[in-house]
């Protein structure tokens, strides 16, 4: 399992370390297709020196996790109106991070006392559940929940394996894994049902899938790869994700109609990821620059557009998009650690 550090940057974004946030502030981002953008600082909260932000509904609503004591153990945290509140911690709890939320204000995340104790939890009105573990297992994460309160993640089994489970009902179900394989993780389930994420498969490669009608689908790689993941899917089935390239360089990734299109990255970029996609099929995530700095992006038509990041910064990530455009994420600023960040039309 990941530390407590890695686990509170969510399952499928840890290639950063915590020790790159930063305080964010207000400022005016560059024309996308004659609309601009600012960002905002969203804070942390009381004695906090970062934050991430993870997903957005269509409220406005926010969650993510922010450190509370300086001993990097973060707690997960709803932002609404203006104002973030402190979701806790499961009994026994240290940590916790929130990693979804659904238009009812429902949140999902995980929660636990090290990284190889920790459960996942839904909170709804007022109250932090523990949702348990596959039979057998030890440990386990949520990561989404659609608007039905089903909601997903990745639970360890009495085998020691870790597999994507779906909770509904009060019930956890195993979705198993690719053919072959012997692990696997749900990233994402939309308001149909449809789940995505990531599993191995019998050569012992990861490669993203699509779980419907009880059936894991393998969606494959980009041409030459032999890796890909899948963080999110839209109420029309359109899911994207990361994969690596003949090359070996990893790139967004946009799938529908079967087919698995590479999103590129920024001029200069060698890398890519695909975090999050709303339903008018605006998709956001992180690329390498020229400078070979992350920074959030925006796929859109065919452009991939630097969000930037706040003045002096040098990294940012974006990580959900609702459907007014709405973009969270984080960011840093010169010579500080990150905060969770807004990214809002101004249009």
């Amino acid at each position: 399992m990941e530390s407590p550090c890695k686990a509170f940057r969510r399952g499928h974004c840890v290639d950063r370390t915590l020790v790159v946030f930063a305080l964010l502030c207000v400022g005016a981002l560059q024309p996308v297709f004659g609309q601009s953008f600012t960002v905002k600082d969203l804070g942390t909260l009381p004695g906090g020196f970062f934050s991430q932000a993870f997903d957005i509904n269509d409220h406005g609503d926010v969650v993510g996790g922010s450190e509370t004591n300086g001993l990097f153990q973060p707690h997960a945290f709803l932002l609404t109106s203006g104002a973030m509140q402190d979701l806790g911690t499961l009994p026994s709890g240290n940590f916790s991070s929130a990693t979804g939320i659904n238009k009812h204000g429902q949140v999902v995340g995980y929660s636990g006392a090290t990284a190889i104790f920790e459960f996942a939890f839904l909170f709804d009105h007022g109250t932090m559940v523990n949702l348990g573990t596959l039979p057998g297992g030890s440990f386990s994460q949520a990561f989404g929940i659609n608007d039905h309160g089903q909601v997903v993640g990745v639970s360890s089994t009495a085998s020691g394996n870790a597999h994507a489970f779906l909770f509904e009902h009060g019930a956890m179900t195993d979705l198993g894994t690719l053919p072959g394989g012997n692990s696997s993780r749900a990233n994402g389930i939309n308001k149909g049902g449809q789940v995505v994420g990531e599993a191995s498969t019998a050569t012992g490669d990861t490669h993203a899938f699509l779980f419907e009608h009880g059936v894991m689908m393998d969606l494959g790689t980009l041409p030459g790869g032999n890796y890909s993941q899948a963080f999110s899917i839209n109420d029309n089935g359109q899911i994207v994700g990361e994969a690596n390239t003949a090359s070996g360089d990893t790139h967004a990734f946009l799938f529908e109609h079967g087919v698995m299109t590479d999103l590129g990255t920024l001029p200069g970029g060698n890398s890519s990821s695909a975090k999050g996609i709303n339903n008018s099929g605006q998709v956001v995530g992180s690329s390498s620059s020229a400078t070979s700095s992350e920074h959030a992006v925006l796929f859109e038509h065919g452009v991939v557009v630097d969000l930037g990041t706040l003045p002096g910064g040098d990294l940012s990530e974006a990580l959900s998009i609702n459907d007014s455009g709405h973009v969270v994420g984080d960011s840093t600023a010169t010579g500080q650690l990150s905060h969770a960040a807004l990214w809002k039309p101004t249009s």
